[in-house]
């Protein structure tokens, strides 16, 4: 049987947590803080709960510099709850906002029928939230401003040129969405897309469930920013959600929604709601919250996010660097320039190679190494919890690979 110790485990979700984070979870799931409880166990509206969710909201706030008049709020449903709940919440500030400016119900009917919400389709993940959003406010409220397939031959693997971008003019943008790192494709933007301005003159969506915490981020060119927990902060289920606080003051009445012929969002989604009950409207699994308030505690403590940047780009540097060593071998899935730091995505070239490099990888206690299973190939996870030690020992794997395969 293995131990811990044996295996280094590069799955690409749910994503290995600290070794440290999860001792202490097996003493605090059977008695927390010697109350005789287990965390489970206690009641989400106890002063414990209010505690541990003021301390991790307040390491997320510290590590991402998350301004005064943001709010934090944890729920529930993973990443893709997410892809409905912005919908709802963006286009109501969208249609509340029009409505102070105009007075006027009829004339923000008008111009929702030019409205758009853009979304930016560079991988799997954001195409499956513009396809939610098509679903929720029909096909002609969404506009794919940006198709990697288009430019990719019919495959994920490069971030379209921003000059090729189709961005809806700023007076009839709703919101523009995209996903900063695309997990199943192994693709990340660089940095914030200078198309989109400095976040004063378009709302801003994001979904960085896969690389939070990984990187520097300017939270005020975003209107919103969410994460799915279980790759980089924490255990499956629970999501991190970061708006400004005038997306839960501005919002409309539910009269103004029907009157316009716009969906209302169930409760459970209603971001004003979760803020104003403190993330407890209902009962928040708070043992995952202190798991992630753990996590991102130990990002605190180990030098914030600039040391955890710089740790990233090492780990991912040497692993793209071995696999360009052998590029009759190995083909790295996405383009120069669209590359993930995080998710590593590659093609071993030869009948059966790939099925033999996981397997011998295994043998060596290197799992989690397959690709999604709607592409196929090879990916290498490399979150905040994969050490170098880790990446240098399957650096090691892939250079001997090579040699045994004669490249």
């Amino acid at each position: 049987m293995p131990t811990r110790e044996d295996i280094l485990y590069f799955g690409a979700g749910p994503a290995r947590l600290p070794t440290s984070v999860l001792t202490a979870a097996s003493t605090s799931i059977l008695n927390h803080n010697s109350t005789g409880l287990g965390l489970t166990e206690h009641s989400h509206r106890s002063t414990l709960s209010s505690e541990i969710l003021t301390g991790a909201s307040n390491a997320l706030r510290q590590l991402l510099s998350v301004p005064d008049d943001y709010s934090i709020i944890f729920m529930q449903g993973g990443g893709t709850t997410q892809f409905s709940s912005v919908v709802y919440n963006l286009l109501g500030y969208w249609v509340q906002r029009e409505l102070e400016k105009a007075e006027d119900l009829e004339a923000v009917r008008g111009k929702l029928r030019g409205a758009k919400i853009d979304y930016l389709v560079t991988g799997t993940w954001s195409q499956k939230a513009s396809e939610e959003a098509s679903r929720l406010v029909g096909e002609e409220m969404v506009n794919v401003a940006a198709d990697a397939k288009a430019v990719g031959g019919g495959k994920y693997g490069k971030i379209p040129e921003e000059s090729a971008w189709v961005l809806t003019e700023k007076e009839k943008s709703i919101f523009t969405y995209y996903c900063d790192n695309e997990t199943v494709d192994g693709v990340e933007f660089p940095n914030f897309p200078m198309a989109l301005g400095d976040g004063a003159e378009r709302l801003v969506v994001c979904d960085m469930s896969s690389n939070i915490l990984s990187r520097k981020v300017d939270v005020r060119k975003y209107a919103l920013i969410f994460a799915g927990a279980q790759k980089n902060v924490g255990t499956t289920g629970l999501t991190l959600v970061i708006l400004r606080n005038d997306i839960l003051t501005r919002q409309p009445t539910l009269k103004t929604l029907r009157s316009l012929g716009l969906p209302i969002q169930p409760i459970m989604m209603d971001y004003k709601t979760i803020a104003k009950n403190g993330s407890l409207y209902n009962t928040l699994p708070i043992f995952d919250v202190w798991v992630a308030g753990e996590v991102m505690k130990e990002l605190v403590t180990a030098g914030g996010i600039e040391t955890q940047e710089a740790v990233s780009g090492r780990k991912s540097d040497k692993l793209y660097a071995t696999l360009e060593a052998s590029p009759k071998l190995f083909q790295i899935v996405p383009m120069q320039g669209s590359r993930s730091r995080m998710n590593i995505c590659v093609r071993i070239l030869g009948e059966g190679l790939e099925k033999e490099f996981a397997a011998l990888a295994e043998a060596q206690g290197m799992t989690g190494l397959k690709g999604h299973r709607s592409v196929g190939g090879i990916r290498v996870s490399n979150y905040n919890s994969i050490s170098e030690a880790a990446v240098d020992k399957l650096v090691m794997f892939i250079e001997a690979f090579a040699v045994a395969h004669s490249v």
